[in-house]
Formats: structure tokens, C-alpha cells, sequence
């Protein structure tokens, strides 16, 4: 098992190289981040322009640009400048995902549970009444649109909460209490409630997938010689289920959950904007709508590494759940 994830390991490093390489190439042909000087009226100097491209390191080549970016990441881990004055891109950009990281992991937990309760009743009780409501709920939230979905919930919550006077389900931002550093249990019911609709949206859209993929999963390995085997000898038919089927059945909804959630922490912008999260969903649309091109490398650059880690994990997991895969 260690020699797998070592390989697993070395494998990534080589990825994560390449990552940085195209992120920077992309952010560089997305637009001019002196425009917003240029097109000024009246247009500022020369000399002013020129001192802001010093600033952003932009009086360089490509090639000097890109080993200046990523020598002062590797050495100081320094981001580098922001074109429109956030002090810190690092700890702008930690700020969003633990704003965006604390949403989606509860989403996933809850879409996950759920995947696996209903995709393997579904598969058991293939064709049952059971089968037909689960097969129609995951439709159903699978065929609407998350914009859709979260602005549904999002006035069913303002109209409960002018139907009983309260504020039980807010519906803007991730928090009303500001950041201070105290972990108070006023900040922490303020954070969960602010935490329920968005939760709920990104949860069951997410369900509604990782469901199907478990019923199918499961319909195949029930139907497999091995699992049928187990069965003529004898054995507890929950203990096959558990212990044989579902173990075997995970592996491809292991694979979709990984790349799903690493998508998710990237930024669930269509979430978050419904909501008016400052998550990483807003730190890339205002990055990318102002050209603040250090802040989009971070942003991408953090969005390749989550991607690069939970396919990781999930090679990790194969290992787990399948001996073959560890032992090859």
C-alpha cells in the first residue's frame, strides 16, 4: 500500500507542475490588467502607467513573468500584487475557500448519505414503488437548474421568515456577525444558519447525481457471478450487501465525488451569487471581470491543486475499497 502511494504521489507532482504552467499562459491572454488605466478619462500619464506595469511585474517577458510568479510562490508564498487593492491575494484567497470549503463539505456529506441510502434501496428493490419514488426525486432535482433552484428556495425562506417574524433561514451572505477571531456560539449559530439554503441547494443537486450513479453501480455488482456465489453458499444477505456488493459498488461513485467536490471548493460561483456568498465563486467573477490577474493565478492555480489532491484521494480509496488496485 505504501509503494502505491508513492506512485500515486510522484505521479501528481509532474501534473501540478504542468497546471501552473497553462494557468499562467491562460490568465496572460485574458485581457490587458493596465486597461482599466488606459481607458480612463482623461488617460493618466505614461510614466503612471509605466510605474503600475513595474509594479505588477508586467515590463517582462512571458518567460521572466512566469519564474518571477512562481520563485516568489515556492520561496515566499507570495502570490504576488493585486491590480485592485486587496492587500493580501494568500489571504484573500484562504478567507474564500474557508467561506466556500465549509459549505461544500457539508453539501457533500449530505448529498453522499443520501446517494448511497437510496441508490441501494433503489437497486435492491429494483422496479418497487421505492425504486420509482427515488428514481423520480433524483430527476427531478437533476433537471432543475441550480440558478433556479437556489432563487426558489431563497424566496421560500424570505417568505418564511416574513410570515413569522423571524430570521430563521437568512438568505444573504455567509454570516450577519462580522469576523472578529471569537469563536462565540453566537458566530457559530450565525454561520449555520446562513449555511442551511445553500446547503440544501448544492446537497440535493449533487444527490440527485451521485444516486444514479450508485443505483447502477449497485444493479451491476448484484447482478455479478461472484455476489450470486456468495448467495448459493449461504451467506447473511445483509453481509453480502455490505461487505461484497456495496464495497465494489463505491469505487465509480468514489471517482465522480472526488472531481464533483475538487469542482465545488473551486467555486460554487451560481451558488454563491444566488446567496451573495463572498466565496471562491466571487473572488473569480471579480477577478476575472477586473482583470486582477495575480488573484485569477491563485485562484486557478488553487482550483488545479484541489483537483489534483481529491483524484488523489480517490486513487487512495480505489486502494482501499479494491485490493486488486493496491496490490498492482
Amino acid at each position: 500500500m505504501l509503494i502505491f502511494v508513492i506512485r500515486r504521489v510522484l505521479i501528481s507532482i509532474p501534473v501540478l507542475i504542468a497546471s501552473t504552467f497553462l494557468t499562467f499562459v491562460l490568465v496572460k491572454v485574458s485581457g490587458d490588467p493596465l486597461q482599466y488605466l488606459k481607458s480612463r478619462n482623461p488617460r493618466p500619464s505614461q510614466t503612471t502607467i509605466n510605474n503600475e506595469a513595474h509594479r505588477l511585474y508586467l515590463n517582462h517577458s512571458w518567460p521572466a513573468q512566469y519564474w518571477h510568479w512562481i520563485t516568489n510562490l515556492l520561496v515566499h508564498g507570495n502570490f504576488g500584487p493585486s491590480v485592485h487593492g486587496i492587500d493580501s491575494v494568500g489571504g484573500e484567497l484562504r478567507r474564500c475557500l474557508f467561506v466556500t470549503g465549509r459549505l461544500v463539505i457539508f453539501a457533500t456529506l449530505i448529498a453522499l448519505v443520501l446517494a448511497v441510502l437510496t441508490g441501494v434501496v433503489s437497486a435492491v428493490k429494483q422496479y418497487s414503488l421505492t425504486d420509482y419514488t427515488t428514481t423520480f426525486l433524483g430527476f427531478l432535482f437533476l433537471s432543475m437548474p441550480t440558478f433556479w433552484f437556489g432563487i426558489l428556495l431563497k424566496q421560500g425562506g424570505i417568505w418564511y421568515n416574513n410570515k413569522t417574524g423571524s430570521d430563521v433561514f437568512p438568505t444573504i451572505g455567509d454570516r450577519s456577525i462580522p469576523y472578529n477571531g471569537h469563536g462565540t456560539l453566537d458566530a457559530l449559530k450565525d454561520i449555520s444558519t446562513h449555511m442551511i439554503l445553500p446547503v440544501i441547494v448544492l446537497g440535493l443537486v449533487s444527490y440527485a447525481a451521485w444516486s444514479r450513479f450508485t443505483r447502477a453501480s449497485m444493479l451491476e455488482v448484484l447482478n455479478s457471478d461472484y455476489v450470486r456465489l456468495a448467495r448459493s453458499k449461504g451467506l447473511n444477505p445483509r453481509h453480502v450487501l455490505i461487505r461484497h456488493a456495496l464495497r465494489t459498488a463505491l469505487i465509480p461513485l468514489t471517482t465522480v465525488t472526488a472531481l464533483d467536490t475538487a469542482a465545488l471548493l473551486g467555486g460554487a460561483i451560481i451558488t454563491e451569487t444566488v446567496f451573495q456568498w463572498h466565496g471562491m465563486g466571487y473572488l473569480f467573477v471579480t477577478a476575472l471581470s477586473n482583470i486582477d490577474f495575480n488573484v485569477m493565478l491563485a485562484w486557478l492555480l488553487a482550483t488545479a491543486v484541489i483537483v489534483i489532491l481529491f483524484n488523489l484521494i480517490a486513487d487512495l480509496l480505489y486502494g482501499v475499497l479494491d485490493p486488486r488496485i493496491r496490490h498492482a
